[in-house]
Parts: C-alpha cells; sequence; structure tokens
C-alpha cells in the first residue's frame, strides 16, 4: 500500500517526475542576493514588483520581453532589477537535489521509462537542461511553456500520456504540489507528493520500483 492509501496489485511500469523542487532547487531570491540589502527587502521585490502569478505567466508561454516591459511599465525605477529576473534566472536553480537524482539513476538502471512533465518558461528550460546531465535519463519531458497550458489543467497530463503512449494507472507521478499531484490522480496516474529524497525513496519502493539497490 503506497502512502495515500491507494492499494496497487500491479507494479507501475514508468515514473514521471516534476523538475523545480523535485530534482532541481528553485530559489528565486537566489538572483537578487548581490543587488538587495537584505532577505525582507528581496521578500518586498518578489512579492510587488515581479510576484508568483506573474512567473507563471511565463511558465504558461508568455513572451519573455512582453512580460518583462510590463513590469517595467508599473515600475520605471527598477528596470535593471526587472530585468536581472531573465538574465539571473540560473541563479535561481543553483544545483540539483542530489537525493533525487540518485533515485532518479536507480530507476533508469532498473530499465523504468523515466519522463518529465514541468511548469517551466521555454527559454530558460533549454538553458537548464544543457546544465545538467540527468535529463539524459528522460524518454520525454513536456514542458508548459512551450505547450502553453499547465499543471494542474487536466489537458497536460492528457497530452502527456498522449504523446508517449503512457498508461497512467501503470505510471507514478511525482510532484512538490499538492494541486498538481491530486490533477494527476484525478487523470488515472499514482500521484506521490515529493517532501524528501528519503520520503520519495520510501514510497516508490513500497510500489515495487528499484530504488536504493
Amino acid at each position: 500500500m503506497s502512502r495515500d492509501g491507494e492499494a496497487r496489485a500491479v507494479r507501475p511500469t514508468t515514473v514521471v517526475f516534476d523538475l523545480g523542487n523535485v530534482l532541481l532547487h528553485w530559489d528565486r531570491s537566489a538572483a537578487y542576493r548581490s543587488l538587495l540589502a537584505d532577505e525582507a527587502e528581496i521578500a518586498r521585490f518578489l512579492e510587488t514588483v515581479v510576484p508568483l502569478d506573474w512567473h507563471r505567466q511565463l511558465d504558461g508561454g508568455r513572451n519573455w520581453e512582453e512580460a518583462l516591459g510590463e513590469r517595467i511599465a508599473l515600475y520605471p525605477h527598477h528596470e535593471a532589477l526587472i530585468r536581472r529576473y531573465r538574465t539571473g534566472f540560473s541563479d535561481t536553480i543553483p544545483h540539483a537535489i542530489e537525493g533525487t537524482v540518485t533515485i532518479l539513476e536507480d530507476l533508469a538502471a532498473g530499465g523504468i521509462p523515466l519522463y518529465g512533465l514541468t511548469n517551466f518558461p521555454m527559454e530558460v528550460y533549454d538553458e537548464t537542461r544543457e546544465r545538467f546531465g540527468f535529463f539524459r535519463h528522460f524518454r520525454g519531458v513536456v514542458v508548459s511553456g512551450y505547450e502553453k497550458m499547465m499543471k494542474p489543467d487536466p489537458a497536460i497530463f492528457r497530452l502527456l500520456a498522449d504523446r508517449y503512449a503512457i498508461r497512467p494507472g501503470e505510471s507514478v507521478f511525482i510532484d512538490d504540489l499538492a494541486d498538481n499531484v491530486e490533477a494527476a490522480r484525478a487523470c488515472g496516474f499514482i500521484g506521490i507528493r515529493f517532501t524528501s529524497p528519503e520520503a520519495l525513496a520510501a514510497d516508490l519502493s513500497r510500489l515495487g520500483l528499484p530504488v536504493g539497490r
């Protein structure tokens, strides 16, 4: 029985990973730590000038220059800092979450087909993929910025399943956000909410998948 209480008679055949805060550490504050005075000032800037709802428009495929121009028009005295959101985006992803990467590598070594499903702006996705070697283990990744749709919209889960001939009932989906996990379960996937590599390894082991061996 998995941690969410679902009994599984058949071992899953496929695993789908979210990226941000599952395989990649993501911290928007990191782009501004050398530019603003302290964490409180950074938090105010992120909440007011480049809020998370605005970032989600980039995840949904909005053009970067258009999106940046909108915020610059509202806060012209912050133009340099707003443009830093794009030029410093790689700083917001300082490293992979190594424990999860180890799990990914265990699954790959065990012959488990691996895929990604991520809310990610398209231009910076390509840059990020080139930085981290673990992407080679994925047979395919669905990226919201390219598809102009985002989790938790059921349509993006259907797109993933159709594009790669994935059977949701035989596939695990891993995400750090509860809404996305619930959406995946509603689409028939075996949903696991990520809290730590250790908890994820235990969940996958209970499902009979080859991790920690």
